[in-house]
């Protein structure tokens, strides 16, 4: 069994409250509310900025050349295209280019980045993968969950569209086989990439609950 699968099975329960999420299901049948999916937005565009930050770092940490180029690659096209696409829903929704700019990380938010940025420095190349396998995986994977419970389009089609399109397919294709070499090239890293792994995918959870709860700074 590939390790990437070995994370997976790890990370079950996880996958499966993800997929049982109100945010997901309401989000499938077109029925969510718009200002959770408001939140989503905003707070997902600051966690994209520290993504693409994960990438960066851990493009400095590549050894060979190929795996540097893809890495930074990420990081480039994350910056380029993805917050583009992210500008474009949020104008659908009337959030401006200076409102997303301009907006706070809700508490989940600058938990998950914290620790994507803190595993970037102090981790290796080997954690850094087991800590991004969540978030390219786990979406996939509750995107085609939504695909499967949609019933017609609706005014979140688009976004079920963008994370089962084959290009997020390809994307999340090379990050499971990165997981599969780094867990191979460094089986002494085994453990600590699953502890990453399983970070992750706890703060994906979190993150559509902080979506779903428009969560702030309330005292």
């Amino acid at each position: 069994m590939a390790f990437s699968d070995h994370l997976l099975n790890a990370g079950a329960d996880i996958w499966d409250a993800q997929k049982r999420h109100p945010f997901v299901t309401e989000l499938a049948a077109g029925t969510l509310e718009e200002a959770a999916f408001r939140h989503w937005v905003k707070q997902d565009y600051r966690y994209l900025l520290d993504y693409a930050r994960l990438f960066s770092i851990a493009g400095t940490k590549a050894r060979d050349e190929e795996t540097m180029t893809h890495l930074l690659g990420v990081a480039h096209n994350v910056l380029e295209h993805e917050l583009d696409l992210h500008r474009e829903f949020a104008a659908d929704y009337g959030i401006s280019s200076a409102e997303l700019a301009s907006v706070e990380k809700a508490p989940t938010c600058v938990a998950y980045t914290n620790f994507l940025v803190r595993t970037a420095y102090e981790g290796s190349l080997a954690e850094i993968a087991g800590a991004l396998y969540p978030c390219m995986q786990g979406y996939l994977d509750v995107a085609e969950h939504m695909a499967e419970l949609a019933d017609e389009e609706h005014r979140y089609t688009p976004f079920i569209e963008m994370y089962t399109g084959e290009e997020f397919r390809e994307a999340t294709a090379w990050c499971r086989e990165f997981v599969d070499r780094c867990g191979e090239r460094y089986p002494g890293e085994r453990e600590a990439m699953r502890e990453a792994f399983l970070t992750s995918a706890k703060l994906e959870y979190r993150f559509w609950e902080m979506a779903y709860t428009r969560e702030g700074w309330e005292l």
